[in-house]
């Protein structure tokens, strides 16, 4: 298939229907295995540290929490590389094997009671594989859905990626919530907390079969056409495309921190600073991510009319707006404030979400787009978002101020907004960049050296 006949290749609307579940599926599982861990930290910390105190015992599931962020940037390196070198089909399905595998691993793990020591070390351990697989979640799965959009929809499509997340989320919370309501707290802690880890293996089944069935994207299948498949991405990232690299990691730790604190941190800290049970809690994040399955696909849908930029810019705002009335308010305890704060937090991060994974894969050209976006994608969730939970807790803790939560997104939005205004418009560009076509024209000699291995 020649170059031009790459560029216009359009898939059916059931093959186009087929890669977006492709891309969501294996988004869902993900998440849906990470927001478990972190809904059940409660139980969790009882089960595998029940000789600390309450708040250390929570802040040791927390720092596990974290651990997995901080194996992020190694998954990133790995699968990056091979989606940038092999393809986008088969990171796609070596990450969904990888993440059920490590949640499955969690799930099994015998308690502290039952074999001591060992029972937080296997938890590490299976905290770290999910985390060298989320490395690779993010990059595979925008850089896959990107270029398999229209480019007039191209927002619309990549926002299912975060539609595939929240759904996870939603999953997960609408699961602890009947656990909740079928079980004891008794019953929960001495074994029915599994259950929901288990349930990933029949859903991974699903994601692995769906992606097996699929295609690479026209984009790649071009560079393999002009034989310009990168032979080393990850220099081709940080010689030629820094700039889009650092615009991506304000982009992420934008929407990363957010989306931690409103969809992870926020049941947690209702239950132990608010003081609901944990139904309420359980409840009020069920509508925090109903919210955002219904708002994400309109934000991508905006960003494809009025542009990216705008729609973040306006989300950026709110965020520094509004993050302190909202945990005022939240804090009244009452119902009706439980959920207002909740729906205003989740549909400002609804508008990035449905807005960003199509901003910063258009930043990067074909070539180095999966290395791009793993990399920034898991250096903002390691050294920002995966610590917000412990470090809210600690603050907290330290200070006894229950506003910390508010004062964080504030400073998000700020990082967000500052990084937006040094970016480009990127709505509708096309994804075959210029260092792509040159490498294609013989006009990179740093192309031939690399893939000489110079």
């Amino acid at each position: 298939m020649s170059m031009n006949n790459s560029l216009t290749v359009e898939a059916s609307k059931t093959g186009l229907r087929r890669n977006i579940f492709a891309g969501a599926i294996g988004v869902l599982v993900h998440w849906f295995d990470w927001a478990v861990y972190a809904y059940l930290a409660t139980t969790i910390s009882h089960v595998f540290f029940p000789e600390q105190s309450e708040t250390a015992a929570l802040l040791s599931v927390f720092a596990v929490f974290a651990v997995a962020f901080f194996v992020r940037p190694l998954g990133s390196l790995i699968f990056g590389h091979l989606g940038d070198t092999l393809g986008r089909k088969k990171t796609l399905s070596l990450v969904i094997i990888m993440m059920a595998a490590g949640t499955l691993m969690l799930g099994l793990i015998p308690s502290h009671e039952t074999i001591g020591i060992w029972a937080p070390v296997l938890l590490i351990v299976a905290r770290v594989i999910q985390g060298i697989a989320a490395g690779g979640e993010f990059g595979s799965a925008a850089a896959f859905l990107a270029e398999y959009s229209p480019p007039k929809k191209r927002g619309f499509g990549c926002s299912w990626i975060e539609f595939g997340s929240v759904l996870g989320f939603l999953l997960a919370s609408v699961t602890v919530a009947g656990l909740h309501m079928l079980f004891d707290d008794e019953t929960i802690a001495n074994g029915a907390w599994r259950i929901p880890f288990l349930l990933t293996v029949p859903l991974a089944a699903v994601g692995l079969y769906i992606r097996l069935k699929i295609e690479d994207t026209p984009e790649y299948q071009a560079l393999q056409d002009m034989d310009t498949v990168p032979a080393a991405p990850i220099r081709e990232v940080f010689k030629y495309n820094k700039t889009q690299f650092f615009q991506t990691i304000g982009v992420e730790i934008f929407m990363n921190c957010t989306f931690y604190v409103v969809l992870v941190y926020l049941i947690t800290y209702q239950e132990s600073m608010i003081g609901m049970s944990a139904g309420q809690a359980a409840t009020l994040s069920t509508i925090a991510s109903l919210t955002a399955v219904a708002i994400i696909p309109l934000a991508g849908i905006a960003s494809d009319k009025i542009g990216r930029k705008p729609v973040l810019i306006t989300a950026g705002v709110l965020l520094v707006a509004l993050a302190w009335p909202l945990f005022t308010y939240m804090n009244q305890g009452t119902p009706m404030a439980g959920f207002i704060s909740t729906f205003g937090l989740a549909s400002i991060l609804s508008l990035i979400l449905g807005t960003h994974a199509a901003t910063v894969a258009e930043l990067f050209p074909t070539r180095t787009r999966q290395s791009g976006l793993s990399i920034a994608y898991s250096i903002a969730g390691a050294f920002f978002a995966g610590t917000l939970p412990y470090i809210n807790t600690w603050l907290i803790s330290v200070t006894g101020n229950h506003m910390i939560p508010a004062y964080t997104l504030m400073v998000v939005g700020g990082i967000g907004l500052i990084t937006l205004f040094t970016m480009p418009e990127t709505a509708g560009r096309n994804l075959l960049h210029e260092s792509d076509l040159a490498a294609a024209k013989n006009q990179t000699p740093e192309f031939h050296r690399m893939k000489e291995g110079v």
